[in-house]
């Protein structure tokens, strides 16, 4: 007697790791290679917009005023000049001005970092009535342009006898900055409010708290607002130019605009001398970069 066949049982295999690894590779959401390629030329095209006027004032630096004027917009030098960079820096009292950008940019760096950290631990876990609506009229002070405040604190170094001194540039940073307390505000929310609680258990006081806890932990987001500052206060410019009269107390940012005159522009020494005034700004971003990005990631990351 002829027996049906049995139906054949269908078995699922489990995929080999070739499978999926083709799976991963058509996954939907991974970028094709045409769209890895489109990105490359973009970052390439940009990077090159980018980074053309620093490599055309490293050429410049290095040609003659002829030069300059024969190359127009060629990144190649064409000449070496080499003594463009003796003679730019040795046009001005270059280690006088050196002492009073380093005393302008160091003092400010070191004060907007602990007054803006401290303010910010305070808004974020000092528990206070109007503390939100404080905090609000913090941040609306960055909506105030900075050339609106000049003339008010013009007048008020003036009365306090401060003009031709650093002073008025280095005190108004004495107080913190709306920006960074923002920074170190958002940054301490997101560290663990247990912390605190701890502290408060153990019998320390608020500033106990922020100088042995939260100071030692925030290193990422106190490097990144310390590199910010550095690079605004070393390359500020307007606020020497109003209260500095005398070479005494004149910062670096001033002597390059000594190159510039009402008819003429000594433009070889001049972007030689710029090269070395913001090499310091050039080396710490570079050294301190994956601290910046770590700090400011976290600080808004939710």
């Amino acid at each position: 007697m002829f027996a049906p066949p049995e139906p054949a049982v269908r078995t699922t295999a489990a995929p080999s790791s070739r499978e999926k690894e083709r799976r991963r590779r058509v996954s939907p959401t991974e970028p094709s290679r045409i769209s890895r390629l489109i990105a490359l030329v973009a970052l390439i095209i940009g990077s090159t917009v980018f980074a053309y006027p620093f490599i055309w004032m490293i050429a410049t630096a290095l040609r003659t005023n002829e030069g300059i004027a024969a190359g127009g917009i060629s990144i190649w030098p064409i000449q070496w000049q080499w003594s463009n960079f003796s003679d730019g820096l040795g046009s001005f009292p270059f280690w006088l001005y050196l002492g009073n950008s380093v005393i302008s940019t160091f003092v400010p760096v070191v004060f907007t970092v602990l007054v803006s950290s401290l303010v910010g631990f305070a808004f974020a876990r000092i528990p206070a009535r109007g503390s939100g609506a404080l905090f609000a009229v913090v941040l609306g002070t960055m909506l105030l342009p900075g050339e609106v405040t000049l003339v008010p604190q013009f007048i008020l170094f003036r009365a306090l006898d401060m003009i031709d001194t650093l002073y008025p540039v280095i005190l108004p940073a004495v107080f913190g900055s709306p920006f960074y307390i923002f920074l170190f505000r958002q940054f301490y929310l997101r560290l663990p409010q247990s912390l605190t609680e701890a502290a408060i258990i153990d019998g320390a006081g608020w500033f106990r708290i922020w100088r042995t806890i939260y100071l030692p932990l925030s290193q990422p987001i106190i490097v990144a607002a310390a590199v910010l500052q550095f690079m605004a206060s070393w390359n500020n410019f307007i606020g020497p130019a109003i209260y500095v009269t005398t070479e005494r107390w004149k910062t670096l940012p001033l002597a390059l605009a000594g190159f510039s005159s009402t008819n003429s522009t000594n433009t070889s020494l001049l972007m030689a001398t710029a090269i070395v005034v913001i090499a310091p700004c050039i080396a710490i971003f570079f050294l301190a970069q994956r601290h910046i990005v770590g700090g400011l990631s976290f600080t808004g990351s939710k």
